[in-house]
């Protein structure tokens, strides 16, 4: 199976300014934050970084840590936005306790992707699994799509129906639920629906509204086998993105594949990264494996 990347470029509120030495330095919006980055294994472009804060890990293996700070950062939080015209989302970014600013902008061309695959599709329905703070379901929203947004935390839900409101988008058909992605899948599956896209980002690791256990590699099988029998063969799309495991896209590539032997389309898989701004270098973050109608 050939890999491919996916490489997400710099736009007008985000872009990865320089890395190196396990560091990134980003821009998001008017702020610049450093943050650990593992894969940066080769030297900065700068020697010196102006930022507004740094997110500095703690000792522990269990990805603690906690922010510090050189300037004034808004702690509730400040508007970005993502797209042009018609099809921009607003959203709101944060500093969070884990380590992120509330998305994931790597995720840039998986949204612009899926959007390219339902478009032509009237009145298409797309299931955002681990949507979190929904910037990935107002994008494909957007552009036409009838969404269904699910994530286990309902603060998460929360921050989803708030960026909603930002985007000028409330009148929109999207189903905000909070539920374990597994089992929400099964009971539709159960129910006979059917979707033209899926788009899903499971956790290494986490846990449901309930107190379900989530282990991506226990897991994710099972949940790819239930997302096949909600698409069909006029389905367009499934884009599984992967974080911080050790994992081939490989791997996850011949697992979609054997998925999907029974649809007609096409299997990819590869890496997601990110164009430094500084030498145009691209940072890896991901591994992804995705299907299209084509």
């Amino acid at each position: 199976m050939k890999l491919d990347t996916l490489i997400g470029e710099p736009w007008g509120d985000y872009g990865l300014v320089d890395c190196g030495h396990g560091r990134k330095l980003e821009r998001y919006g008017d702020y610049r934050f450093i943050r650990p980055e593992p894969q940066a294994l080769w030297a900065p472009a700068h020697d010196f970084w102006q930022a507004h804060g740094e997110f500095v890990p703690g000792s522990d293996e269990d990805g603690g840590g906690q922010w510090h700070y050189t300037r004034l950062v808004p702690r509730d939080g400040w508007p970005l936005a993502w797209g042009v015209g018609p099809g921009t989302v607003r959203f709101t970014a944060q500093n969070t306790p884990f380590r992120h600013l509330g998305f994931f902008p790597d995720m840039a061309p998986v949204w612009s992707w899926l959007r390219e695959q339902l478009d032509g599709v009237a009145e298409p329905e797309a299931l955002n699994l681990f949507g979190y703070t929904g910037v990935g379901t107002l994008a494909l929203s957007a552009a036409g799509a009838k969404m269904v947004h699910v994530d286990a935390s309902k603060k998460s839900v929360d921050a989803a129906r708030a960026n909603a409101k930002l985007s000028g988008m409330t009148d929109r058909p999207v189903r905000w639920i909070v539920d374990d992605a597994a089992k929400f899948v099964a009971r539709e599956v159960r129910r006979g629906r059917r979707y033209d896209a899926i788009l899903l980002d499971p956790p290494k690791y986490g846990r449901g509204p309930d107190g379900e256990i989530w282990r991506l590699e226990e897991h994710l099988p099972a949940l790819i086998a239930d997302c096949r029998q909600l698409l069909d063969s006029n389905s367009r799309a499934l884009f599984l993105t992967v974080y911080a495991v050790r994992m081939s896209a490989l791997a996850i590539g011949e697992m979609l594949r054997q998925a999907f032997a029974d649809l007609p389309g096409t299997v990819e898989c590869g890496e997601l990264g990110v164009r430094e701004e500084a030498r145009g270098l691209v940072l890896p973050t991901a591994i992804w494996a995705r299907w299209s109608n084509d």
